[in-house]
């Protein structure tokens, strides 16, 4: 069976991920994405998890301390815009995951924002190593959301192709639009600009 947005940012995640990882939650919601990537990385790695509501750090710590994965984890109250303060300047991220929108079952006018994800998305990618992904799923059908699916849009076409590979996964034929999933994985590829009309080519 074709795996949904949020099954398949899964899958992608788990064929990078080793045991001595540094990753983030960038929206921590209810847990989910924590303690998937809490398993993923234990247990030497470390999950930074990002959330602005007490409710969300609540529920996802409860979940951590009955799957014994509270120690590779850091549950911060903070906008992921704010990332940067988080991490050490040189710090190698391997992965990291947005789940855009709003919490369910609360206030849906406290929802992420086009600024502040592009800031968190643009941090995350200065410290992501090579081969290193970063999932994003957008759902949109609240207001607001179109705003930032269009940043999203734009935002991973500009990327350059010798950097950055990017995959758009969505289904076209259901109702209620489906979240669409994005995925930019850091290219082992580099390329050396030498002068005005020469390049090479690197691994």
């Amino acid at each position: 069976m074709v795996e949904s947005a949020l099954q398949f940012s899964h899958t992608l995640l788990a064929e990078v991920l080793t045991d001595d990882d540094h990753v983030v939650d960038a929206t921590m919601g209810n847990g989910n994405d924590t303690v998937f990537l809490a398993n993923a990385v234990q247990p030497h790695g470390k999950v930074y998890a990002f959330d602005v509501q007490d409710q969300a750090l609540d529920k996802t710590k409860q979940r951590l301390v009955e799957q014994g994965l509270v120690e590779q984890t850091k549950l911060i109250l903070d906008g992921h815009e704010n990332l940067k303060s988080y991490l050490t300047e040189n710090e190698p991220i391997k992965a990291g995951i947005f789940n855009l929108g709003y919490l369910p079952k609360s206030d849906k006018n406290l929802i992420t924002m086009p600024a502040t994800t592009k800031q968190a998305l643009e941090t995350l990618l200065s410290h992501l190593v090579s081969k290193g992904r970063v999932l994003l799923v957008s759902y949109y059908g609240h207001t607001g959301g179109k705003e930032e699916l269009n940043m999203l849009n734009h935002y991973c076409q500009s990327l350059p192709q010798e950097e950055y590979n990017v995959l758009k996964y969505q289904f076209i034929n259901q109702k209620n639009e489906p979240p669409i999933l994005f995925c930019i994985e850091k290219s082992n590829r580099y390329v050396l600009k030498l002068s005005h009309n020469d390049y090479f080519l690197y691994s």
